[in-house]
């Protein structure tokens, strides 16, 4: 896939392992969607856990089974998840297209849009800087995914120094990572998603950043 991105641009590659088979999700518009668990290797050896929503007529078109080396291609989506439990922000990757995996792991994702919210620039334990990022992605009929996107060392500089506003094209890995949330007195593991970026660049744009 040509991972050039344009405006508004939101695409995703990832090559890795079904960890279960897919299960209901929901349904919308009177199509039924199912989802699944994503395993892609990183180089480091580490594995990002990527959670996958599929239109069941792409799976039954494309049939997941656990264990299968799958490819998948679509667009990183956002939503709210107002039950109460887990993340508020729930993170997933919508599949456009199936198909037949083999090979190495891949990660690849290519998105241009709008900050919606002041990057927060510091410092990790050990000293490395990073830098936090909220970037939404408008779709269509006025709706938009906010992805949070995470820069280190020199590029997490730079980024500190962009405002509200401001556009910016980038490319980068959606990756897991787990937590410990305390809630009342009570240890939650829970499992955050973002962006890391490699590359990224500023772009002009009169965009806004549409409603939540």
């Amino acid at each position: 896939m040509d991972m050039q991105t344009g405006w508004n641009e939101n695409r995703a590659l990832l090559r890795g392992t079904a960890e279960a088979a897919p299960v209901w999700s929901h349904e919308s518009h009177g199509v039924e969607y199912d989802t699944f668990p994503l395993t892609v290797l990183r180089l480091s050896g580490l594995q990002d856990r990527l959670n996958v929503i599929v239109p069941r007529p792409l799976l039954e078109q494309y049939p997941v089974r656990a264990g299968m080396e799958v490819e998948v291609e679509g667009e990183v989506r956002s939503f709210n998840n107002k039950s109460g439990q887990g993340s508020r922000l729930v993170i997933t990757l919508y599949a456009k297209d199936l198909r037949s995996g083999g090979g190495e792991h891949d990660n690849r994702l290519a998105l241009a849009g709008v900050l919606c919210k002041p990057p927060v620039l510091r410092r990790t334990p050990l000293g490395r800087e990073i830098c936090d990022l909220m970037l939404a992605v408008n779709r269509r009929y006025g709706r938009a995914d906010y992805l949070p996107c995470i820069a280190w060392g020199g590029l997490a500089r730079y980024c500190g120094a962009l405002e509200v506003g401001d556009g910016v094209r980038l490319e980068g890995r959606l990756q897991s990572r787990s937590y410990t949330k305390v809630q009342d007195g009570i240890s939650q593991e829970r499992t955050a998603y973002e962006v890391s970026i490699m590359h990224l660049e500023a772009v002009e744009t009169q965009s806004g950043c549409a409603a939540e």
